[in-house]
């Protein structure tokens, strides 16, 4: 039989264990940059759900020190940049275990760097990204201008707890289901009619829907109609949109509220 005591001084693992204990709770949320704060010094923070086969969601993200611009990040991040983005997506990687990315914003595109970065302060980013089959889910940690940028020792710690915080804030959002933007059919609609007044009544139902994050089977059954009948509404609102993909209408839509 063999007995110890822990050793708590690895940050990794004092990190992790100040994080548990708010699982459930509204405070994980906006303490969590604190509670990381010696592993990974960010200022700000976001955990998001992209994919071109799923509504984009922001699950949660705050910010430490510095006024919280997160959630106009994400919807400039929305309006454009993240249809060419593949700065998280790793070839080969869906299904293989956690991928972590660490890049500046010299690195990134130069909408957007201008859009997202260089508009709200940020210079660094490290993440940590589980790919699926049609989306991806990170966790992303941003270093701002004002600050110092990340020491290796800081990347590797957090490389230590990343496949633990994934699974960690995953949790959390299945107890909590937090998201931004999760808005009802009449949102989208209203938004829909705004961008091409030309769409009818059923490609508008259609098209909000999809903003909802439903699936075709699903929007079908909701509406009562045919899958079928359900692409060829999509594909006729797409032709007057002028767009050819899913994550496109995402696009389209958050491009007219970064615009607002």
């Amino acid at each position: 039989m063999r007995k110890w005591t822990p050793q708590l001084s690895n940050r990794p693992v004092q990190a992790l264990e100040g994080l548990i204990g708010l699982i459930g709770e509204t405070a994980f949320e906006s303490t969590l940059l604190h509670r990381l704060h010696a592993v990974v010094p960010a200022a700000s923070y976001s955990i998001y759900q992209t994919g071109q086969a799923c509504a984009p969601r922001l699950f949660m993200s705050a910010s430490l020190g510095v006024p919280d611009t997160t959630r106009a990040c994400w919807h400039a991040y929305l309006s454009g940049p993240y249809l060419t983005d593949r700065s998280l997506v790793k070839d080969g990687s869906v299904g293989a275990g956690p991928v972590l990315c660490h890049i500046t914003a010299q690195e990134v595109s130069a909408e957007h760097r201008a859009r997202v970065y260089e508009a709200h302060g940020m210079a660094e980013r490290v993440s940590v990204v589980k790919q699926e089959a049609a989306s991806l889910f990170a966790i992303n940690f941003y270093r701002h201008a004002h600050q110092a940028p990340f020491k290796d020792t800081h990347i590797a710690e957090f490389e230590a707890l990343a496949p633990a915080l994934i699974t960690l804030v995953q949790k959390q959002i299945s107890l909590t289901r937090q998201a931004d933007g999760a808005h009802d059919v009449e949102h989208w609609l209203r938004q829909l009619r705004a961008i091409n007044s030309s769409l009818s009544p059923r490609e508008l139902q259609v098209c909000a829907r999809m903003l909802t994050g439903m699936t075709h089977d699903g929007i079908a059954v909701d509406l009562g109609l045919s899958l079928p009948t359900v692409k060829t509404y999509r594909n006729r609102a797409f032709d007057r949109l002028g767009i050819h993909f899913r994550n496109e209408l995402f696009a389209l839509v958050h491009a007219s509220h970064f615009k607002t």
